[in-house]
């Protein structure tokens, strides 16, 4: 289950200063077992309560969720359909909105109704589906969705088909959000690995949906779909492109968006911006041939066209970072498009920072910047990194 979706749904990293995990506090299970025990009167309130808050200061936030799903199993209902049913009846309203930027954790409240659907519903099939139905219109059933495309992806499929044209732009989300092949934070599902034109049938339902939010969804499902199947993925965008239908420019730009960073040469054509170049690049310079972890490395040079007619170029510059075996690798980062009119100079500046990451650590060595135009090599020069 994503905790902050790719598609800007959700808050990215701290909620006013506090960690997400704080959000499943001792105050919300009291809260979740008045909304329960209003609809369920027989509903053992505090017992909920004292087993789904033991012990939460020590658990992360997904650890959070799953013991107050366990303890929604342990005190509701021990039939599973007599479970949902009152669980459902203690739903609050559905989104307000087609839109979930701006709605924060709020409705993370419902991150537990999914993983009880999730670990407990498949041998109730149906009921589990309509139950994902009701929660998508709440928060997203994006994850505990692929528990079931997992045990039975044609049922499954066939109801992800039905929703693809619900009026609920939240529900019509779910096929796509739910059938990506690298969702964030959710298991993998070998079948949609093997199975991508099943689920290109899915996106082409979508891809010309009127709300955005469900556009995003088809971009990042097919930026997923590039990471697997990266020729199919350009052949499905450069159809696309060839229909022309309102906004499927903004979507594939937004698809393509791994492809054109690795350089992908069929990407950067479906994109106008794939052609050999015809450029020199001249005046390379880099701000110092030897920089400290934790400082940063400047970098400048000019591109200088070697035909006269105007060229449209995507310019990135791919760093060969040093890894703790000795070897590198390289990260692609942008710097933008433009046309490059004939033998006028075009001038370029970037800056490379060293500062300790999360995401990725430093090692000393000697790296190597090369710019990329339309995904062709030119080299711009070497320095040492040293601590």
């Amino acid at each position: 289950m994503p905790i902050s979706g790719t598609d800007g749904c959700y808050v990215n990293a701290r909620t006013m200063g506090e960690p997400l995990k704080t959000f499943f506090s001792p105050e919300l299970v009291r809260r979740m077992a008045a909304d329960i025990e209003r609809v369920a009167p027989a509903f053992p309130a505090r017992a909920f309560a004292r087993r789904a808050s033991r012990g939460l200061d020590g658990l992360e936030l997904l650890e959070r969720a799953r013991q107050i799903a366990d303890a929604l199993g342990e005190h509701l209902p021990a039939a599973y359909p007599d479970a949902i049913e009152v669980l459902l009846r203690s739903l609050g309203p559905e989104h307000a909105t087609d839109e979930l930027i701006g709605a924060g954790m709020a409705p993370f409240y419902y991150l537990p109704h999914t993983l009880l659907v999730a670990e407990r519903g498949l041998e109730h099939f149906d009921l589990s589906l309509d139950a994902q139905y009701a929660l998508t219109k709440r928060f997203s059933a994006e994850g505990s969705i692929r528990t079931f495309i997992a045990a039975d992806p044609e049922r499954t499929f066939a109801r992800l088909h039905v929703w693809a044209t619900d009026d609920d732009a939240h529900v019509r989300r779910l096929p796509s959000e739910g059938t990506r092949l690298r969702l964030p934070w959710a298991r993998r599902v070998p079948w949609l690995d093997a199975n991508p034109r099943r689920v290109l049938e899915l996106l082409e339902r979508l891809k010309d949906d009127p709300a955005p939010l469900v556009r995003r969804s088809v971009a990042n499902n097919l930026n997923d779909l590039s990471k697997v199947h990266p020729e199919l993925a350009v052949e499905t965008c450069r159809a696309w492109l060839g229909a022309r239908s309102a906004g499927t420019e903004a979507l594939v730009r937004h698809a393509l968006r791994s492809l054109v960073k690795k350089g992908h040469r069929g990407a950067l054509q479906v994109l106008g911006v794939g052609a050999h170049p015809f450029v020199a690049v001249q005046g390379g310079r880099l701000s110092t041939r030897s920089v400290r972890l934790g400082g940063e490395l400047g970098f400048s040079f000019e591109l200088v066209g070697t035909k006269a007619r105007p060229q449209r170029l995507a310019v990135d510059y791919a760093v060969h970072f040093v890894k703790a075996n000795g070897t590198t690798r390289a990260k692609v980062f942008k710097l933008k498009q433009v046309t490059l009119h004939g033998a006028t100079p075009m001038r370029f500046e970037g800056k490379v920072s060293f500062v300790p990451m999360t995401t990725r650590r430093h090692y000393p060595g000697r790296h190597r910047i090369e710019i990329l135009v339309n995904g062709f090599a030119f080299p711009l020069g070497e320095f040492e990194l040293r601590r």
